[in-house]
C-alpha cells in the first residue's frame, strides 16, 4: 500500500513501543528490518517510545479508540471476526483501516548470531541511539 501511495519514497519512519517483539533490544526485529531495508532500498528509521510512555503512541489515541468502539458488544469468537471489525472503520474525518489476517507461520526462539548484528548498517541517533536509529540499505553502502 505505501510504494502504491508513496512511489517515490527514500525513507520509512517506523515508531514502536519499548518492548515486546519489536522492543529496542531484539535482535531478530533489527536483521529482519535490515532485510526489509535491503529489499526496498528504502531507509528505514525507528524511533522507540521510552519504557511506560506508549500511552504517547498516537496510533492507539486515533486509530484503536475507533477499533474498539466498532467491536464494541461483539463476541470476538475468530479471528475474521477480529480483521472484519478492525477492517470495517471509517471516521467522519476520513479515517478508513484496512486489515487482513496473516496465516503464516513463524518460528519461535530464533537466535541472531553475533557476525549478523555486526553486519547492521545501523546509524544510531545522537539522541537515545538505543531507541533512534536507522537502516541503510547495504546494497547504498558509501565506501
Amino acid at each position: 500500500m505505501g510504494k502504491k501511495a508513496y512511489p517515490d519514497a527514500t525513507e520509512l519512519l517506523i515508531t514502536a513501543d519499548g518492548g515486546g517483539s519489536n522492543g529496542y533490544r531484539g535482535r531478530l526485529w533489527k536483521l529482519e528490518l535490515q532485510r526489509l531495508a535491503d529489499r526496498t532500498g528504502l531507509t528505514i528509521g525507528v524511533s522507540h517510545f521510552p519504557p511506560g510512555t506508549s500511552k504517547w503512541n498516537k496510533i492507539e489515541h486515533r486509530l484503536f479508540c475507533h477499533i474498539t468502539e466498532n467491536w464494541r458488544g461483539r463476541p470476538l469468537v475468530d479471528h475474521e471476526t477480529i480483521v472484519q471489525s478492525i477492517g470495517s472503520v471509517r471516521t467522519t474525518t476520513g479515517l478508513r483501516v484496512k486489515a487482513k489476517l496473516d496465516t503464516g507461520t513463524y518460528a519461535k526462539g530464533i537466535a541472531v548470531p553475533d557476525a549478523d548484528m555486526d553486519d547492521l548498517d545501523i546509524i544510531r541517533d545522537p539522541f537515545h541511539g538505543e531507541w533512534n536509529y536507522a537502516f541503510r540499505p547495504r546494497s547504498f553502502r558509501q565506501s
